[in-house]
């Protein structure tokens, strides 16, 4: 059984509201049908991620279906030219050495950006541009956070974490997608939030496992808001996401981060207290900021 199996219809399903509940069916019957596709995604992520996962496939394959997209493929340059990215400043200007510099799992999480960017100008999401570009603003910052998180205090490789953040609000988009065929859901702001709440990291999962990620990345997103993840042995991508996921909703709020800090085992992994956070978040600022503008 995939970890996108193990969700059953909740209490998110048995509110008020006949919209809510009709949907939950339809996010449930998805699920138990396997695979899934998030609607209006373009299909260079698809092309992107074949490529990729193709151990044969050299440089001049990999840069040829980059550049099929111009506007991906400077996207990977202003990425490989980030001060996050590139700290000894040395200028970049062609996709071959961008994609050198990066790897290739931010060459995925441009992609990623690249289409997110193009789903915005889809008609199914005509009038949730709002919406939409808040999930894709908390979807950078927790990507970012999570890099920065990786290089300056783990050993795990920052640039896939930097790909799982910004792939753990993938459910929530599918969500926002799919909800869009339901507009009277939006009216009713509890029940949406529970049902994103209760849904969206096993559609994430499914999502990722349809798209062939690794599956590092796939228990990482699924566990990425488990609080009480065994705070023995070494830290894991999961522990950065979870960790990443708390600076980013809740770097504003000292006194919801202190109650976080009390009960959340990844950030005692880190050895992050909330004066820790604080400074770690000042220190990190220009690193942070450089990644958002480059994903967009």
């Amino acid at each position: 059984m995939t970890v996108a199996q193990e969700t059953s219809p909740s209490a998110a399903a048995s509110g008020p509201g006949d919209v809510a509940f009709t949907f939950v069916q339809a996010l449930a019957s998805e699920l138990s049908g396997g695979k899934i596709e998030l609607p209006g995604f373009p299909h260079i992520v698809m092309r992107v991620q074949k490529v990729l996962g193709d151990e044969n496939a050299d440089t001049n394959r990999i840069v040829r279906v980059l550049g099929s997209e111009p506007v991906l493929a400077s996207q990977i340059v202003r990425m490989a030219n980030s001060a996050a990215l590139n700290p000894g400043g040395a200028l970049v200007t062609d996709l071959r050495n961008a994609v050198s510099r990066v790897g290739l799992d931010t060459v995925r999480s441009a992609t990623i950006a690249f289409a997110v960017r193009q789903l915005r100008d889809a008609p199914l999401l005509k009038g949730l541009e709002a919406p939409l570009g808040m999930l894709w603003k908390r979807s950078v910052l927790v990507a970012s956070l999570s890099c920065v998180i990786a290089r300056r205090l783990t050993n795990l490789n920052p640039d896939t974490a930097l790909l799982a953040g910004l792939l753990q609000g993938i459910g929530r988009l599918y969500i926002l997608t799919r909800a869009s065929g339901h507009r009277a859901l939006f009216a009713d702001q509890e029940n949406y939030q529970a049902i994103e709440h209760d849904w969206h990291l096993s559609i994430a999962a499914a999502l990722l496992e349809n798209w062939g990620f690794a599956d590092d990345i796939v228990q990482a997103v699924h566990e990425s808001e488990n609080f009480d993840r065994d705070a023995r042995g070494p830290v894991g991508l999961a522990d950065v996401l979870v960790v990443g996921t708390i600076l980013a909703e809740h770097h504003n709020q000292p006194q919801v981060l202190q109650a976080q800090v009390h009960c959340a085992k990844p950030l005692h992994k880190l050895k992050l207290d909330a004066p820790a956070c604080e400074a770690f978040i000042n220190e990190s600022s220009k690193d942070i900021e450089s990644l958002r503008v480059a994903l967009g």
